[in-house]
């Protein structure tokens, strides 16, 4: 399951730091942050993806404090 969420990020640089740390959660199959468009999209597997989302969301705060999904 591929789902886009609205979200809100500094700067290219930042964007790269959180979509490299996403991508190292584990359940992730792909991700991408995009500063220009305020986009992140997240594809993981339909059975799990709740909690891959929430631990995604955890793992971008975690490299940026500014990053903020409106779910």
């Amino acid at each position: 399951m591929k789902k886009k969420f609205k979200c809100e990020i500094d700067c290219a640089n930042c964007a790269a730091k959180v979509e490299d740390a996403i991508k190292k959660v584990e359940g992730v199959k792909d991700a991408s942050v995009n500063f220009l468009t305020q986009k992140f999209m997240l594809e993981a597997d339909e059975d799990i993806y709740e909690e891959v989302l929430k631990k995604a969301i955890e793992a971008g705060k975690k490299a940026e404090d500014e990053f903020e999904v409106v779910l």
